[in-house]
């Protein structure tokens, strides 16, 4: 399928299923936090209803709708030059049926969306809070990075309010953030279940985190393995690799 690209984007092979993204060489581009997570998240079960809060150029429902069988995921997307490259990928992958894009603000979800009716919500929120860190002057990159337009207790209040019963939550977010992460999920009745650390490599402290809650779930929380991201030679580990599907 032949696809208009706009200056400064690309196609980028994601060397899994023929599928493929389109980015901004300019832009906010994604990284392994996204791939990690769309790992992290394949136990999604067959035939759900998932929703992607915060899509971007829709990189993790991209790869949900191969990785599971779930049945529709809807990204949300405010910013209007990512969410129409984000339509354009899910025309280059043939996956109109599955994936939905939505241009909205999440703060405005409640009134279009209704409550209590997905299995499973995805999201890769902005990690720093508002006025804090080195800022880039490009504005989808500040919008990406920094809590500009909803910060991190929306997301999971929002999650708490379209999630069905007992649905499922998975985040990918920082390490330092991890006391705020599971003080609001506790707040808005999304128990805290799986927890996993991911690292550079062996001597370094931790880089993300990956976490799993169920709405109205019991308090149980498991803390998984590390990931490790580099072996002692800096080359990619074998669970990386395979995350990556290369031998």
């Amino acid at each position: 399928m032949e696809i208009k690209l706009n200056q400064n984007e690309k196609i980028e092979d994601l060397q899994f299923k023929k599928l493929k993204i389109i980015q901004n060489k300019k832009g906010f581009c994604f990284g392994i936090d996204s791939i990690l997570l769309s790992d992290f998240a394949k136990e999604i079960k067959k035939g759900s209803k998932v929703l992607d809060l915060g899509t971007g150029t829709g990189i993790i429902a991209t790869l949900l709708c191969k990785k599971t069988e779930l049945k529709e995921i809807i990204g949300i997307e405010k910013q209007k030059e990512v969410c129409e490259m984000a339509e354009k990928s899910v025309k280059l992958n043939q996956l109109e049926e599955q994936f939905k894009i939505i241009n909205e603000d999440i703060m405005n979800l409640n009134k279009i969306l209704e409550k209590n009716t997905f299995d499973a919500i995805v999201t890769n929120p902005p990690y720093k809070k508002k006025d804090t860190g080195i800022k880039n002057e490009e504005e989808k990159k500040i919008i990406a990075r920094h809590e500009t337009t909803a910060r991190l207790e929306d997301f999971i209040s929002i999650s708490k309010d379209l999630l069905k019963d007992k649905g499922e939550f998975y985040m990918v977010h920082r390490p330092e953030r991890l006391v705020d992460i599971f003080n609001y999920m506790r707040k808005y009745k999304i128990e805290p279940k799986i927890l996993r650390l991911v690292y550079a490599n062996q001597d370094s402290e931790p880089k993300l985190i990956l976490i799993k809650g169920i709405k109205n779930g019991k308090p149980f929380l498991t803390v998984q393995n590390n990931l490790y991201i580099y072996n002692k030679e800096g080359k990619y580990t074998e669970e990386i690799n395979k995350i990556y599907h290369k031998k």
